[in-house]
């Protein structure tokens, strides 16, 4: 790992705001470990991981009543990149390789105890598994070089938690024990992005934003501003269009929030400051002549000072042409199948889909499926072009009665490339 990572931890009481705000303030992964899972010797809250991670910008690991490896599939499906394992593995370290072997090494962790006499050699044994971290639990300050040392006999990541949000304390917890990322435990919600700046500074590495080009190389207009487009980082729908100076750009680099300067007002604008419309810094990138930046955001709220989501709103000209993106088109039937099944219409099929349930949906997803390999057998591609309409139509009409989404699915599907 190239740097340090900072890992907000979230409280099961407001798990699902901390998370949105930690990722937007910098946190490079959120974890969330359901101890009541273990107290109350109940099953883990996948429900509630799933609600985290789909309120989450980073990945998200987590843990806690790690029993068996429907546990392990469960939370994996549920959106967590990362599954720690404490009392599983410990009950059988062979666990972890069964678990590694069938989900992945960098999805499967063990949480140890540091004052375990053993944790160095059954941290070993772990990595040996198949292990892709491991958690040291329990630290304290003052414990440092017992982790350096734990760690340099291991090649996978070490992780420990802390509730110390002190910037200078922090540095020194991080440069004594060589971690490879601090799990944030504290009660207060704190800005990561500012703590990082501060980190640093220490000369310790953790993922900031850094420019590749230095401002001064950009190519300037007469004002000495230069024009940023915006795009929703998820649809690359363009939000707006606005300037930035070198001291923007620089703040914006900084907080990782966009700022702007106002041609106007003659000074500098972060976006969302008086109306709470922040845009989030994905990605910035610059054209073949320097002289345009487009930046990819996460939009809270709308982007326009009218209320619209978007500032190009307003039509000028257009001429009829086919706009069948794939992603468009599929989250469109899935929102109108949705909606049928919300505000039901007479004479609907969608409708009497839903009505019949879910054996008469699963057994048209079955027969449109038959379809197919029916179909394919015609060296005409027409009709395995419908067949695999119908197929797609059915399936989403299951999406929606069992509550999953597109964004569902190309996750997974991103998750395994």
């Amino acid at each position: 790992m190239s740097y340090v990572k900072l890992i907000a931890g979230l409280q099961m009481s407001s798990a699902i705001e901390a998370a949105t705000t930690f990722s937007n303030d910098g946190a490079d992964e959120i974890a969330f470990m359901d101890m009541c899972a273990i107290e109350e010797n109940r099953e883990p809250d996948v429900e509630l991981m799933k609600k985290i991670a789909d309120a989450a910008e980073v990945p998200l690991i987590v843990g806690g009543g790690v029993k068996r490896l429907e546990d392990v599939k469960k939370m994996l499906y549920a959106g967590a990149a990362m599954v720690y394992m404490k009392h599983a593995a410990r009950l059988d370290v062979h666990f972890v390789k069964e678990m590694s072997e069938r989900f992945g090494k960098e999805k499967i962790g063990v949480a140890i105890d540091i004052s375990d006499v053993d944790v160095t050699s059954f941290a070993v044994k772990c990595e040996e598994m198949g292990a892709g971290g491991i958690w040291l639990l329990g630290f304290v300050p003052g414990m440092e070089q017992r982790v350096r040392d734990i760690k340099e006999s291991l090649e996978i990541p070490v992780m420990i938690d802390v509730a110390e949000s002190d910037e200078e304390k922090l540095a020194k917890i991080i440069a004594g024990s060589g971690v490879n990322a601090v799990l944030y435990t504290g009660d207060a919600i704190i800005n990561m992005m500012q703590i990082k700046h501060y980190l640093a500074g220490k000369n310790i590495k953790v993922n900031t934003f850094e420019s590749a080009l230095d401002f001064d190389t950009f190519k300037l207009n007469s004002d000495g501003l230069i024009p940023c487009i915006v795009q929703d980082y998820k649809t690359d729908e363009v939000l707006m269009m606005a300037y930035m100076n070198k001291e923007s750009y620089t703040k914006t680099l900084e907080t990782g929030r966009m700022t702007y300067y106002s041609r106007s007002r003659q000074k500098l604008w972060m976006k969302g400051e008086e109306s709470g419309h922040f845009q989030f810094v994905k990605e910035l990138t610059i054209d073949c002549d320097k002289d345009t930046i487009l930046a990819k955001v996460s939009q809270i709220g709308a982007a326009c000072h009218t209320g619209n989501r978007t500032c190009f709103f307003t039509p000028l000209a257009k001429k009829e042409y086919d706009n069948s993106n794939p992603l468009t088109v599929f989250n469109e039937v899935y929102n109108t199948i949705v909606d049928r099944r919300q505000h039901p219409k007479e004479g609907s099929y969608t409708n009497y889909l839903f009505d019949k349930g879910i054996d008469k949906i699963l057994k048209k997803v079955g027969e449109e499926c038959t379809e197919i390999v029916i179909a394919a057998k015609n060296p005409d591609p027409e009709e395995i072009k419908y067949e695999i309409s119908d197929f797609l139509y059915h399936c989403m009409v299951l999406m929606v009665e069992r509550g999953v989404t597109w964004e569902d699915i190309t996750k997974e599907l991103d998750n395994r490339h």
